[in-house]
C-alpha cells in the first residue's frame, strides 16, 4: 500500500521558513535598488527617485525600520512621501526626465545600426512615459 509522504519539516516549521526567506528577499530588492539610487545620485543619465520608491516599497514588506529611515531622511524622504500621498513628481524631475528622455530619443537615431523599429519605438514609448509623467501633480 501506498502511504503518503511526511512531509521533511513539520508544517509549522515550513511557514516559519519560508517567511524568512520571504524577508531576505524583500531586504535583497531594497538593497539592490538603494545601491542603484545610489549609482543614480552620481550619474546624470540614471534616476534615483524611482529606484528609491521601490527600495521603500520593497523595504515596507521586509524591512519596516529602513523603511522609517528612508522615510525620515532629509534628502530622500520628500520626494517618497510625495508619491506615497499623492502620485506627486517635483516639476524639475519633471523638466529633467523629459529633456534626458528627449536627447536619447534624438540621439540614438544617429546610430544608424540600431534597428528602424528600435529607433521608432524606444521614443514613443519614451514620450508615453513623458506624457504619463506630466500628468501627474506637482510636488
Amino acid at each position: 500500500m501506498n502511504q503518503p509522504r511526511k512531509p521533511d519539516l513539520p508544517s509549522e516549521a515550513r511557514v516559519v521558513r519560508r517567511r524568512r526567506i520571504a524577508l531576505l528577499l524583500w531586504r535583497a530588492v531594497t538593497v539592490v535598488f538603494v545601491g542603484l539610487a545610489a549609482v543614480g545620485t552620481v550619474l546624470p543619465v540614471m534616476p534615483t527617485v524611482p529606484f528609491l520608491l521601490v527600495a521603500a516599497w520593497a523595504a515596507s514588506r521586509g524591512w519596516p525600520e529602513f523603511e522609517r529611515w528612508l522615510l525620515r531622511h532629509p534628502r530622500f524622504g520628500p520626494p517618497i512621501r510625495h508619491w506615497r500621498e499623492r502620485g506627486a513628481v517635483p516639476r524639475r524631475a519633471k523638466w529633467i526626465s523629459s529633456l534626458m528622455m528627449a536627447g536619447s530619443g534624438i540621439g540614438m537615431q544617429f546610430f544608424s545600426q540600431i534597428p528602424l523599429g528600435l529607433r521608432i519605438a524606444v521614443p514613443a514609448v519614451m514620450l508615453a512615459v513623458a506624457v504619463w509623467l506630466w500628468t501627474r501633480p506637482d510636488a
